[in-house]
């Protein structure tokens, strides 16, 4: 056993044994609207994590600032993602589809006009959308009628990555994403049942999540928030609020049987502007009783052998070390440093017929 005793140890998540507890975040890289071979191959190098929870998996087309980012409404997407999964189960990995949906800060130009759907007629602001020239503003969202029909393409998609041969799914419910619009004050103004009370914004993300654990065992399904926000203009005003509100949320979380509920601590690099209010993620531990917590970002191999050593998480979520390190659990539990040998330039794009380039081609090492 190595010095990380603790994340070398393997963890129970429902019937699925994790064969350790160094998991792999969602990572955006805009390689392909349908999976290919190059997916396959990234996604099994990176099955020694003791769960992979793949990069956000579109759930309809959007008007996205990630023109090759996956989806999963099509049969092709489908077959592209059984590839992916198979390649994964055959190292023995384990991987959860990241379900997602933008929300208002997708773009009308980018959707054929059609303004993006959110839960209010609130544009995001800050920041400049990333593939239109000049500045642009967000788009003004097309508030939606009726919220049950974007629960219903959850479900969808859901029923899609269950074909797709994965081993769960997992909510993105962080970083100011649709359902994020709905749970927070500023980006919800509505009047009816989803708007307005803690308990009405909160209710489309619980909606969504009985809707997953309808299809997949309840503890085959997972969700991933950021209380802290900050990212695409989001965050409650003050602490009080900020706690008030996912304390709520967490706690009916808790009593739905679900596998885990993953935490995002406050990072200064996806909140530039200095837009979030700031509360340590343990202020919600006390309310996670019988689902996993996992804790993400910024942690280093010894950060997170603490975290979990001290209760504070059951896993540690890695997102940028996975990129450039394919055998991130190898090289923490054998003391191998870490390549920082990162190709910045193809996080998100890639030389023309060249996917692989920056992608899958870091090497493991054997040791």
């Amino acid at each position: 056993m190595s010095q990380y005793s603790k994340l070398q140890s393997p963890l129970q998540l429902g019937d699925l044994l994790l064969k350790n507890r160094v998991l792999m975040s969602s990572l955006t890289r805009n390689r392909g609207v349908v999976p290919h071979e190059v997916n396959a191959e990234y996604y099994s190098q990176r099955a020694g994590a003791g769960l992979i929870l793949t990069e956000g998996i579109l759930i309809e087309p959007q008007g996205t600032e990630w023109p090759s980012a996956p989806g999963i409404w099509s049969k092709k997407q489908i077959e592209g993602w059984k590839k992916v999964t198979d390649a994964v189960h055959a190292k023995g990995g384990l991987i959860f589809a990241q379900l997602w949906h933008l929300g208002r800060v997708a773009h009308a130009l980018h959707n054929r006009g059609i303004a993006p759907p959110a839960p209010s007629n609130v544009p995001a602001k800050g920041g400049k959308f990333r593939l239109l020239t000049g500045e642009p503003d967000y788009s003004v969202p097309e508030p939606i009628e009726n919220p049950k029909d974007y629960v219903e393409l959850f479900k969808k998609a859901a029923e899609n990555a269950k074909l797709a041969g994965f081993d769960g799914v997992e909510l993105q419910s962080s970083n100011g994403y649709l359902p994020d619009q709905f749970l927070e004050s500023h980006s919800n103004k509505r009047t009816d049942q989803y708007g307005g009370s803690i308990e009405n914004r909160s209710r489309f993300i619980l909606e969504v999540i009985d809707a997953f654990q309808n299809i997949f065992p309840k503890d085959r399904v997972g969700i991933k928030l950021s209380p802290s926000g900050g990212y695409n203009d989001m965050g409650e005003e003050t602490k009080e609020k900020v706690i008030e509100l996912y304390s709520y949320l967490i706690k009916q979380l808790d009593t739905k049987g679900l596998g885990y509920i993953q935490l995002a601590r406050y990072s200064p690099v996806v909140d530039p502007t200095g837009r979030a209010t700031v509360v340590d993620i343990q202020e919600f531990r006390p309310f996670i009783k019988k689902a996993l917590l996992f804790a993400n970002c910024d942690f280093s191999a010894e950060d997170g052998n603490s975290y979990v050593k001290e209760g504070n998480a059951d896993a540690i979520v890695y997102g940028r070390p996975f990129i450039v390190n394919p055998d991130l659990p190898h090289r923490f539990f054998k003391g191998i440093p870490l390549s920082q040998e990162y190709n910045y330039e193809a996080f998100y794009d890639h030389p023309e017929g060249q996917p692989q380039v920056g992608y899958s081609d870091y090497p493991a090492v054997h040791a």
